[in-house]
């Protein structure tokens, strides 16, 4: 039980937090698959040479602690981790050998600063938050199965459909091998996917956006392949390659049931879709839902690019736009295009008429980008809580 002694222990420990910072985090993870290698299965090691994964979880505790007496200021954060954690299917046992080892850190980074006291709220603070987690995860465990078309646990799916949308992303369309139903889910949220490979030592787990609007027969994911700079090095992305070069039509591949807090909500208001990137694949799942609802609010879609050839859907997207009468701007950083709503450079909202005051704003794409669009929506007026977005890997404030 947490007490209200506890809470004033760990509100008197933030800064002990604030001074051991990601440190914190780093050791907590190396001590955690030193002792428990099995759950490198689960976590995204890409993140955690990256250190995102690290900054992440220290920015985490630091909010949970200062906040500990008001955790309403929380409950967004709790649902976005808890739709990720169930797409790693997480498991009420698991959160006890996280504990274990959170104790452990924070005992072998303060010294005698960690007291038996300051154990006890540790220990009874950190068990509390866990349970919030495994209530909240087994309730969308059971809605899940219990949903038409769904299911718990991995399901065994193939691939029925591989095609290339640009230079970069390729889509998945995957159906059940069972040949049953699937559950639907809101555009903007992602398929948890498991693979394994003879070449690996764990199991790599990833979550992709969904990129075309439910059916209740299919799924499809649209992926990037990626490379990324660590350490000086040029790296690829070990699970988008494996999916380019590796995956076929008729292979078989585990999924778990989409999830994810991002997602389009009908506020009877416009909409304006914002990405760059590989952001545009849980937007393009809203513009096709959009389309098939035959929604009764203005559109805008902005997408942002280096070039033509990794403007992923650009056909698509324009019959769409067509179609409903909406409204779309397109920039290439580096290439130039003679048509009226494609632009040079970088995405510049003022060469665009947006519905600043009711419009609601969906961002995705990397987090510079999300930055510098949010500022300027924010420049031209529009209220933050109109502004949402979603950061592929571990979440970030913008």
């Amino acid at each position: 039980m947490l007490t209200d002694k506890h809470i004033d222990i760990i509100k008197s420990t933030v800064p002990l937090l604030e001074n051991a910072g990601p440190a914190l985090t780093e050791h907590f993870y190396k001590r955690l698959f030193s002792h428990n290698p099995e759950l490198q299965d689960i976590f995204n090691m890409a993140n955690q040479r990256s250190g995102r994964q690290q900054v992440a979880l220290f920015e985490a505790i630091a909010a949970y602690a200062k906040n500990i007496d008001n955790l309403a200021a929380l409950t967004t954060a709790i649902e976005r981790i808890a739709q990720k954690h169930t797409s790693f299917n997480i498991k009420a046992p698991q959160y006890a050998i996280v504990g274990h080892h959170l104790i452990e850190t924070l005992r072998e980074l303060t010294g005698a600063a960690f007291t038996a006291d300051v154990e006890e709220a540790w220990t009874a603070a950190y068990q509390f938050l866990a349970q919030i987690f495994i209530d909240r995860e087994a309730e969308l465990y059971q809605e899940r199965a219990e949903t038409l078309g769904g299911w718990r646990d991995a399901r065994a799916f193939t691939v029925i459909e591989k095609k290339v949308e640009s230079e970069l992303v390729t889509s998945f369309i995957f159906a059940p091998l069972d040949k049953k139903s699937v559950i639907g889910y809101q555009p903007g949220q992602y398929l948890g996917i498991e693979l394994t490979d003879t070449n690996w030592q764990f199991k790599e787990i990833r979550q992709y956006s969904l990129s075309d609007k439910a059916n209740h027969k299919t799924y499809r994911i649209s992926v990037k392949r990626e490379t990324a700079e660590v350490a000086g090095t040029i790296t690829t992305g070990i699970v988008s390659n494996y999916l380019h070069d590796q995956i076929h039509i008729g292979d078989e591949i585990n999924l778990y049931a989409p999830a994810g807090d991002f997602f389009f909500t009908d506020r009877q208001a416009p909409v304006v879709l914002l990405s760059a990137g590989v952001g545009i694949t849980p937007m393009q799942a809203m513009l096709e839902t959009l389309a098939q609802q035959g929604y009764n609010k203005s559109v805008h879609y902005l997408h942002a690019c280096e070039n033509s050839e990794q403007h992923s859907f650009a056909a698509r997207t324009t019959e769409l736009i067509n179609e409903n009468n909406w409204q779309q701007n397109i920039w290439y950083r580096n290439e130039e295009v003679e048509q009226a709503h494609i632009h040079h450079g970088m995405m510049d909202l003022t060469k665009v008429n947006l519905p600043i005051e009711l419009g609601n704003f969906y961002l995705c794409g990397p987090i510079a980008f999300m930055q510098f669009v949010k500022q300027q929506l924010l420049n031209l007026g529009v209220v933050a809580t109109n502004i949402h977005y979603e950061i592929f890997g571990p979440h970030a404030e913008l």
